[in-house]
């Protein structure tokens, strides 16, 4: 099992990036995928997560009505489509899977959002 997160980088705010998972050695449709984040100084919290049968979305109140999550069952992709970016949203961002009760993490991706 692989989880590779791209698409991060430094962005003004107000503006958008879209962060991708690419999954590999399970299917992203068979299992509920989430994205965390993680600031300097803080720990890793949970920002959004769609599950596995009817691919039902949820946000924490942070993020909600700015990100939205998504995935495309034909790339085994997970997306994280991220607008009105904040300062606040600096953070590492990680891609989350749980296989048979197993935990596993991308490497993360940096988004640094400043003017």
């Amino acid at each position: 099992v692989q989880l590779v997160e791209s698409g991060g980088g430094l962005v003004h705010p107000g503006g958008s990036l879209r962060l991708s998972c690419a999954a590999s050695g399970f299917t992203v449709s068979a299992h509920a995928m989430s994205w965390y984040r993680q600031a300097p100084g803080r720990s890793r919290e949970p920002l959004a997560t769609i599950t596995s049968d009817r691919g039902n979305t949820y946000y924490v109140d942070s993020v909600k009505g700015r990100f939205t999550i998504s995935r495309d069952n034909s790339k085994n992709t997970v997306t994280l489509q991220m607008n009105i970016l904040k300062p606040e949203d600096t953070a590492v961002y990680y891609c989350y899977a749980n296989i048979e009760e197993r935990p596993y993490w991308g490497q993360g991706t940096q988004v640094t959002v400043s003017s």
